[in-house]
C-alpha cells in the first residue's frame, strides 16, 4: 500500500510538472520564452495577443516583461514527455487539477492556499475550517499565491496600496497600520464593481445595438434613393450622348462651310476689331519694322509680358484656311534665318495646324526642328495652358469636351514669351495671356 501511495504522489507531482498554468491540462506542443518558463503554444500566443498594444509583454509565471514580442522555442524533449505521460494515462486527461490526496484522479474543487493542497469534494468536507486555511479556485501555481519577501500565504489585501499581502506585511512590514480587507472580502467588493460594470457595458450595448438597427434602416433608405438618382442619371446620359452624336453629324455637313464662306466678309470686319485687342499683348519693340528686335523673315511677334514663374492660361480663334502657328519662345531667339522660325530651334516651343477650318485639320508639334504629326482636330479654338515650375506647355482644343492635344515638358531656363502670327496664313483671334 506504501508503494503504491508513492505511485501515485510520483505520477501526482510529474502530472503537476507537466501541466500549463494557463489552461491547467497537460502540455500540448509546448514552447519556451526566454525567461524558462514553458506553456501550449495556443495558450500562451492567445496571452501575447491580448497584451499587444499595452506597451510590454509579461509572463504569465513570473510575470518577466520585455518590450519586444518574445520568441517562442519549440521545447521538443518536454513536448515528448508530456506525450508520452498523456499516452500511459488517458483517464486523466481531462480530469484538471487533481486532488492531492486521492489516489486516482479526481478533479480538485479547491485548493487550500495553507496547505498547499488540492481537495476533491470528499477531502474538502474533512479540511480544517480554521481562517487560516484560505480555500481558493483550484491552481498549480502556489508560488503567486506566496509573498515575495516572507514567503507567506497572501491572505490580505490593502486598500491603501492596493496589493496583497501576507501577515507578516500587516504586522510587521512596510503596510502596517493600513487599512486591509481578507482576499473573501475584497473579492466580493471587486465583484460588486464588476457586475456594476458589466451592467453599465449591457445597457451601452443595448443601445448601441439599436443604434446599429438606426443606421442599417437609414443606409437601406439611401441606397434606394441613390438607386432612384442613378437611374435618372443614367437616362440623362443616354439622351446627352444622343445629342451630341446628331450635334457632330450636323457639324460635318458641308452646308456649315457653304454658310462660313457666305459670312466670311462680316467675320473678316469683326476680326479687325478682335486683332486690335490683340495687340495690347504684342511687343513694340519686335513689332517694329525699324528695331533689331524684329523678326525679318518670317510673321511672328513676341507678346510684351514674360512669363517666369506661376501658371497661366489664354485662348486663340482661328479664323480661315491655311498653315497656323502658335507658342512660346524664350527672348534669346534669333531674329533673322531659319532657325528664327518658332519651333526651328532649342528656345521655342510651337503648334501648327494646317487645313480647312471645320473639317479635319492636320496638327503637328515642333521643337528644335523636330516635328510630329500627333491628330486631327475640327475646331477653330485653342487654349494654352503654362505651368513654369513644372516645366509643362500644354494645348487643348477648346470643344465638348474639351481635348487635350499635346504637352511639351522641359526645365525652363529663361522667362517666356507667347508668340503668335501678325498676317496671313496666320489668321486668329486672341485673348491675352492672364495667370
Amino acid at each position: 500500500e506504501t508503494a503504491e501511495c508513492g505511485g501515485a504522489m510520483a505520477s501526482a507531482d510529474l502530472r503537476y510538472e507537466l501541466t500549463c498554468s494557463i489552461c491547467l491540462n497537460i502540455y500540448r506542443d509546448p514552447v519556451t520564452l526566454p525567461c524558462g518558463h514553458s506553456f501550449c503554444r495556443l495558450c500562451i500566443a492567445g496571452v501575447l495577443n491580448a497584451q499587444e498594444g499595452s506597451g510590454a509583454y509579461m509572463c504569465p509565471e513570473c510575470r518577466a516583461e520585455s518590450q519586444e514580442r518574445p520568441a517562442l522555442e519549440k521545447n521538443r524533449k518536454l513536448g515528448n514527455i508530456a506525450e508520452s505521460f498523456r499516452s500511459s494515462h488517458p483517464e486523466q486527461e481531462e480530469v484538471g487539477i487533481p486532488c492531492t490526496y486521492c489516489d486516482s484522479p479526481v478533479p480538485a474543487a479547491k485548493t487550500c492556499l495553507h496547505c498547499e493542497a488540492s481537495l476533491c469534494e470528499k477531502h474538502l468536507k474533512k479540511h480544517s475550517k480554521s481562517a487560516e486555511h484560505v480555500l481558493t479556485e483550484p491552481t498549480t501555481s502556489l508560488e503567486n499565491c506566496k509573498c515575495s519577501v516572507h514567503r507567506e500565504i497572501l491572505k490580505y489585501y490593502c486598500c491603501e496600496d492596493a496589493a496583497w499581502i501576507c501577515m507578516s506585511c500587516r504586522l510587521d512590514g512596510e503596510h502596517r497600520g493600513h487599512q486591509v480587507e481578507t482576499l473573501n472580502e475584497a473579492s466580493e467588493k471587486k465583484k460588486e464593481k464588476l457586475r456594476n460594470i458589466l451592467q453599465k457595458l449591457t445597457s451601452q450595448r443595448e443601445e448601441a445595438e439599436k443604434s446599429v438597427q438606426n443606421l442599417e434602416e437609414l443606409r437601406r433608405q439611401v441606397q434606394e434613393k441613390a438607386a432612384g438618382v442613378t437611374g435618372h442619371v443614367t437616362l440623362e446620359k443616354r439622351v446627352l450622348s444622343e445629342i451630341s452624336r446628331q450635334e457632330e453629324q450636323v457639324s460635318l455637313r458641308v452646308s456649315d462651310l457653304i454658310r462660313q464662306q457666305e459670312i466670311k466678309k462680316e467675320e473678316l470686319s469683326r476680326k479687325t476689331s478682335d486683332i486690335e485687342e490683340l495687340c495690347d499683348m504684342m511687343d513694340p519693340v519686335t513689332s517694329r519694322t525699324e528695331t533689331p528686335e524684329r523678326f525679318q523673315d518670317y510673321a511672328q511677334v513676341l507678346s510684351s509680358r514674360s512669363f517666369s514663374s506661376g501658371r497661366h492660361y489664354w485662348e486663340v480663334e482661328r479664323n480661315g484656311s491655311g498653315r497656323w502657328k502658335v507658342g512660346m519662345t524664350y527672348p534669346s531667339i534669333a531674329r533673322k534665318g531659319d532657325h528664327s522660325r518658332i519651333g526651328k530651334n532649342n528656345k521655342s516651343w510651337a503648334l501648327e495646324i494646317s487645313g480647312i477650318m471645320h473639317f479635319h485639320q492636320s496638327v503637328s508639334v515642333i521643337h528644335d526642328s523636330k516635328e510630329t504629326r500627333i491628330r486631327h482636330i475640327s475646331g477653330q479654338r485653342l487654349g494654352i495652358l503654362l505651368n513654369y515650375e513644372a516645366g509643362r506647355l500644354s494645348f487643348y482644343e477648346l470643344c465638348d469636351p474639351i481635348r487635350h492635344i499635346h504637352t511639351f515638358t522641359a526645365a525652363f531656363t529663361e522667362p517666356l514669351h507667347a508668340v503668335n502670327p501678325i498676317s496671313p496664313p496666320g489668321d486668329f483671334l486672341g485673348k491675352s495671356p492672364g495667370s
